[in-house]
């Protein structure tokens, strides 16, 4: 059986290479990994995360980034989160920034083992990230850590919890995330005919 290694590539050289790819890839810290596209859910969680955090940011030092702005992690790994915070000044033409204090998540079948462990532990070991917020995509509801000197604390928010991101003096009602999304559960049954 002929297997094939991959040649390590180094991060200068991943950076290299993904400027001149059609489409975006993440680096695992060996090679490009491919970003998939997303579901109507995921686009509509992404979308909502952007205007209540921008309407809520707006006048303050700290801003929201979507999914755009790559993100290099402590070990020099590159991320794409579906969401970042940034509360210090970024050159406009970056392309990687290196400090953001919230960062988020919106959990898919393909990428929750890699979002919940490995960028976890990541995110965990980048010392400017304060907060971590994964986002179900397929009910109201949130797995969020938050630094503790050096390990994280968690806690799991549902339905009518309050996201709290005291870190940019922020806080909103978690299911403002999931505005216009119909879940199965949701399905609105037909009336009984008396």
């Amino acid at each position: 059986m002929n297997l094939a290694l991959r040649k390590p590539m180094t991060l200068a050289e991943f950076l290299a290479w993904e400027e001149r790819q059609p489409l975006r890839y993440e680096f695992d810290g060996i090679g490009p990994v491919a970003m998939t596209g997303g579901t109507l859910g995921h686009s509509a969680i992404q979308r909502n995360l952007a205007f209540s955090l921008t309407a809520r940011l707006r006048g303050k030092p700290c801003q929201f980034y979507g999914s755009d702005l790559k993100f290099q992690v402590s070990d020099g790994r590159i991320r794409y989160p579906d969401g970042t915070i940034l509360c210090s000044p970024v050159d406009r033409a970056a392309t990687v920034v290196h400090n953001p204090v919230v960062v988020f998540e919106v959990l898919s079948p393909s990428t929750t083992r890699t979002d919940r462990l490995v960028k976890a532990r990541e995110y965990q070991a980048t010392p400017s990230v304060q907060r971590y917020v994964m986002l179900e995509q397929d009910s109201v509801g949130a797995t969020v850590y938050a630094r503790a000197g050096d390990g994280w604390t968690h806690e799991i928010l549902v339905g009518d919890s309050t996201l709290a991101l005291p870190e940019v003096g922020v806080e909103l009602p978690l299911a403002e995330l999931y505005e216009g999304i119909a879940f199965d559960d949701d399905a609105v049954e037909p009336p009984s005919e008396a």
